[in-house]
């Protein structure tokens, strides 16, 4: 494989899953269920205990389920899926919940903190019960203030083990029983994790760690270093550079060791600078008011904008020339100094290509621990330096480099509109924090859509920037490019009618933002206010509370009423 086919396919690995990391919510982790039963094993007729209980984050708290559900806060709601094999004995409980006054609604909430926990009785009817349940929830934060969009999770309680006497037809005289065991009570959630228990020992299984995500991150930074070396900044410097290696050494175990000190010397530049960064890292607080709060999430839109706009030809991002000419008359030095000075030119010159996806993935690395912006960049560095570095060990593979040419300048648009894309994210985080209803879910979508289609009508041909050039057929790789970007536009339009898009459950905004959902009945909005006084009330024919509360917009009249 040429590595012309290399590069395409790893743009094709951006389009799909570059910056997932940076579109994590604020909690570390996705709450997770855990589905037990106070008894192994049962009988037709008995009535068990089922435990619902959820590991809640330090320093948040979700509102509990014995509370006025009309008062304000969205209260943990159970829904059993009616079936044949149980029945529901009595509500829903919570266990261990506090209750306490609350002025900003006003009026007495239930909350929960550490562990939620709840207990639901149930009549076994049948072998094999199907018990399904439905948990919507929120989750909010004691340091901002500022609340989760409500989690909507499906669980299912499988394979309990039930036993049932044999119809007397088949038994005769024989004094038997049939044991129904699946040996595994699993609960499934929407988010994919299970958890197993094995008869009478429960083992969970652990939700996903923050070093799972940590460790993808790496990965995206590394993919983004390689990505950087085919940018029209970069690619036409590794014939150049690997050819000063070659010439310039009097032995071949001298060249190789001045391209690992080359390539060493890019990616200790790049882990400085997430150094720099690493101490401006105030941990998951911080992290937390990145995510949430309106200010920083504007910022990253609008610098998100600018990057794109670079990569789209707009303008050029590049460093003042007196600096990178300083540093590149260092260059000439001898032994490692010169070699270092050298790859330090190369990251200034190539800082209008590189910038932006450094920047990005500076963005998400601030706020997280110490080692995250320090191994990011040192992994960014690592990708970009291993082609100069392979090169210039096996020089012989210089020959089957794609020329430089108006290819290079397509890698860097199809940047820009990965950019503008993931721009939009951050105005829908502060948008569905702050209720703006400016960017509701099929808004959001509709952009994102357009965006697919621009990029393949791009990659086909039909549009063209001011620094692209004249293209007088497709090749087979970018044609495959196109193919991919329609089909992912085409994968969006079902969500403008309200199917769920599973497969980009995280990137999306909540279904509540959703106006319209074909096959329903009511149309949905930001106010699911159903009260009589709506219409009397002065103002809401156009206001409208977030969360369906209803209360009123004129001060005298909420004082009347209260």
């Amino acid at each position: 494989m040429n590595i012309t086919k290399i590069s395409f396919s790893i743009l094709t690995l951006l389009l799909l899953c570059f910056f997932p990391a940076v579109l994590k919510a604020q909690l570390k982790n996705e709450p997770v269920w855990k589905i037990t039963s106070n008894k192994p094993e049962v009988k037709v007729g008995d009535v068990i205990e089922v435990s619902l209980t959820s590991v809640i984050e330090k320093d948040w708290y979700m509102y509990s389920n014995d509370m006025d559900p009309n008062l304000g806060p969205i209260a943990a709601e159970f829904t059993w899926k009616k079936d044949a094999s149980y029945a529901l004995v009595g509500k829903t409980k919570p266990i261990g919940s506090h209750k306490h006054f609350e002025e900003v609604w006003p009026g007495t909430v239930s909350t929960m903190k550490g562990t939620a926990k709840f207990i639901q009785k149930i009549k076994i009817l049948k072998v094999n019960p199907k018990v399904e349940v439905d948990i919507y929830f929120q989750e909010c934060s004691e340091v901002t203030g500022m609340c989760m969009p409500p989690f909507e999770q499906k669980y299912e309680l499988k394979g309990l083990k039930v036993l049932a006497a044999l119809d007397a037809t088949t038994t005769e005289n024989n004094n038997v029983a049939i044991s129904v065991d699946t040996n595994k009570l699993s609960i499934k959630v929407a988010t994919s994790n299970v958890i197993d228990t094995s008869k009478t020992k429960i083992q969970q299984v652990p939700a996903p760690k923050e070093e799972e995500g940590f460790f993808s991150f790496l990965i995206i930074a590394f993919l983004g270093g390689l990505i950087a070396v085919i940018t029209p900044c970069v690619f036409p410097m590794l014939p150049m550079t690997v050819s000063f290696f070659t010439k310039k050494s009097t032995t071949r175990a001298q060249g190789i060791t001045r391209a690992f000190t080359f390539g060493l010397s890019i990616v200790g530049i790049y882990a400085s600078l997430g150094l720099v960064f690493a101490f401006f890292g105030l941990g998951p607080d911080f992290g937390n008011w990145l995510s949430t709060h309106w200010v920083p999430n504007i910022l990253f839109f609008i610098i998100f904008l600018v990057f794109a706009a670079s990569f789209l030809g707009m303008f050029e991002i590049t460093l003042p020339h007196a600096f990178v000419n300083k540093i590149d008359s260092k260059s000439s030095m001898g032994n490692f100094m010169g070699i270092f000075f050298m790859a330090f030119t190369l990251a200034l010159v190539s800082f209008s290509c590189t910038g932006p996806v450094v920047g990005s993935l500076l963005i998400e690395a601030v706020g997280g621990k110490f080692l995250k912006p320090l191994l990011g960049m040192a992994s960014f560095g690592f990708g970009l330096a291993l082609p100069f570095t392979l090169f210039a060990v096996f020089p012989s593979w210089l020959q089957n480099l794609p020329k430089s040419g108006g290819w290079l300048n397509s890698v860097k648009v199809v940047l820009g509109f990965v950019e503008i894309a993931f721009a939009f994210k951050f105005l829908s985080t502060a948008d569905v924090v702050y209720h703006w209803g400016i960017l509701d879910r099929e808004i959001y979508l509709t952009i994102w859509i357009v965006i697919a289609f621009l990029l393949g009508m791009y990659l086909l041909g039909k549009l063209k920037f001011s620094h692209d050039s004249d293209m007088p057929f497709i090749g087979v790789p970018r044609f495959g490019l196109a193919i991919i970007s329609f089909c992912f536009g085409l994968y969006m339009v079902p969500g403008l009618f309200g199917a769920p898009l599973k497969a980009l459950s995280g990137l999306l905004p909540p279904m509540s933002t959703q106006d319209f959902i074909l096959g329903n009945n009511t149309v949905h909005s930001n106010n699911s206010q159903t009260d009589s006084s709506k219409t009397t009330r002065k103002h809401a024919d156009f206001l409208e509370l977030p969360h369906g509360l209803t209360g009123y917009f004129d001060y005298k009249e909420a004082l009347a009423a209260s």
